[in-house]
């Protein structure tokens, strides 16, 4: 008889003993056990970076991309991009709840809500993919999920459209961290703040520094850089390509006055930015890598490289409370709730 693991090890089809997250491919099927809750999906919010790689495959075809995206899902029992390793997260009705779960949550059937786990780690199916929007990374699909016992959850709200907060949700770690992060006086650069993270970063980086504080924002492309001034919450905005480190130093240091950064925040959804990050980072500074994109072997043999003393957190996508801050940062700042509404809505 199969033994329900509240991490949802009972799903694990290969390898045996694996955590859902780092396996091969999930058992799919959508009967559910009794700590697990079935969801009728409707939208998938396809982690950027994941989204950025099937798009360059597809040649932004999107006949193509849907049979990417169907292609993951039948070989792996879930969206988890081979190439990138990531994921995303998804809206949807609540349609069932496991008899071990219905005193326990504060959840109904009908609930819709928006996943706060990756799809790394959650069985999909996908019926049919009835929209792709190429600008914002969401997918409108018929389709069923699973949560297990462990996976959180937010209920949506009803003061903000469900896509507005679905796109807010699915990089609710970057800001909540941000907040926890950033000290009263801190120099703080990040790094592809001109997207859907960094503006959201930006705006917690600004209300924690402080006025003692500086916050630089770096993007590259006319885009990012008017979309990061509309916000007005960065004293510098850069415009220089992320992946030539040495420019973005000279850059920084420049707009900086010589004065390293004491906290680095990386947002870009492509890869081999690393260096920029570190460079830019005083010793005993700290670099934040929200970015899935992130070679970790790249940035810990390229800090060693240069001589560089910094602590590097991985974006751990969960910190408490981080979807109701994040929800909160719509709230509370008018320009940034709006860029995301012509966005996202």
């Amino acid at each position: 008889m199969t033994v329900a693991c509240p991490f949802g090890t009972h799903r694990v089809i290969t390898p045996v003993g694996a955590l859902p997250q780092g396996s091969e491919r999930l058992d799919n099927r959508m009967e559910i056990m009794p700590n697990e809750i079935l969801i009728d999906v409707e939208t998938l919010n396809i982690d950027s970076a994941s989204f950025t790689q099937i798009r360059q495959e597809a040649g932004d075809d999107e006949a193509q991309i849907a049979q990417i995206m169907l292609d993951i899902v039948d070989r792996r029992g879930k969206h988890h991009n081979p190439v990138t390793g990531s994921g995303g997260m998804f809206i949807g009705i609540v349609k069932a709840i496991g008899r071990d779960l219905e005193a326990k949550r504060d959840l109904q059937v009908g609930s819709r809500i928006a996943s706060l786990v990756s799809l790394t780690l959650t069985p999909l199916v996908i019926e049919t993919i009835e929209k792709i929007h190429l600008d914002t990374a969401q997918v409108d699909i018929k389709g069923q999920a699973i949560l297990f016992e462990s996976g959180i959850y937010a209920v949506l709200p009803d003061d903000l459209p469900q896509k507005l907060a679905l796109a807010a949700l699915d990089v609710a770690g970057a800001p909540a961290q941000t907040a926890k992060l950033v000290k009263p006086g801190d120099t703080v650069l990040i790094v592809g703040a001109g997207g859907k993270s960094g503006s959201l970063c930006l705006h917690e980086a600004k209300k924690r520094a402080g006025v003692s504080g500086k916050i630089i924002a770096m993007d590259y492309g006319d885009g990012a850089v008017q979309r990061i001034q509309k916000l007005d919450l960065a004293d510098v905005v850069l415009d220089v390509d992320a992946t030539k480190p040495v420019d973005c130093l000279h850059a920084f240091q420049k707009a900086s006055g010589d004065r390293l950064a004491d906290l680095t925040i990386n947002c870009v959804n492509i890869p081999q930015t690393e260096m920029t990050s570190i460079l830019c980072t005083r010793d005993g500074g700290t670099v934040y890598f929200f970015s899935m994109a992130t070679s970790f072997t790249s940035a810990a043999l390229g800090a060693e490289g240069v001589g560089k003393d910094v602590n590097m957190l991985i974006g751990n996508g969960y910190t408490k409370s981080h979807a109701a801050i994040t929800l909160e940062v719509l709230r509370e700042n008018p320009k940034l709730r709006q860029l995301f509404s012509e966005i996202y809505v």
